[in-house]
């Protein structure tokens, strides 16, 4: 990976959204909504406090996410499509 986060920003590779639904009806490309949860592939080292003390990170490279529909700014990495977001707009880790 060419590209590493800092401070509390997080890179995430949405995962797939179901091609079916639970009725057997296949969705079309063009009807699909972003999935809102992905797996974090790289992490910054954390936020700062005032007194210089670093914040460590909840999340680490591995763990799958739920985040909000909005969060994040696409970007290209290696002619993958990835969001970079910051740790905060992260809802939750999905076990």
């Amino acid at each position: 990976m060419a590209l590493k986060p800092l401070h509390d920003r997080v890179l995430v590779r949405r995962t797939e959204s179901e091609e079916k639904t639970a009725g057997g009806l296949i969705i079309p490309d063009s009807a699909k909504e972003k999935p809102s949860e992905g797996v974090v592939v790289a992490c910054g080292a954390g936020a700062r406090k005032d007194s210089g003390e670093l914040i460590e990170m909840a999340v680490s490279a591995g763990d799958r996410i739920m985040f909000g529909k909005w969060s994040g700014t696409e970007i290209t990495v290696d002619g993958e499509e990835l969001l970079m977001m910051k740790e905060s707009d992260i809802m939750g880790i999905i076990e």
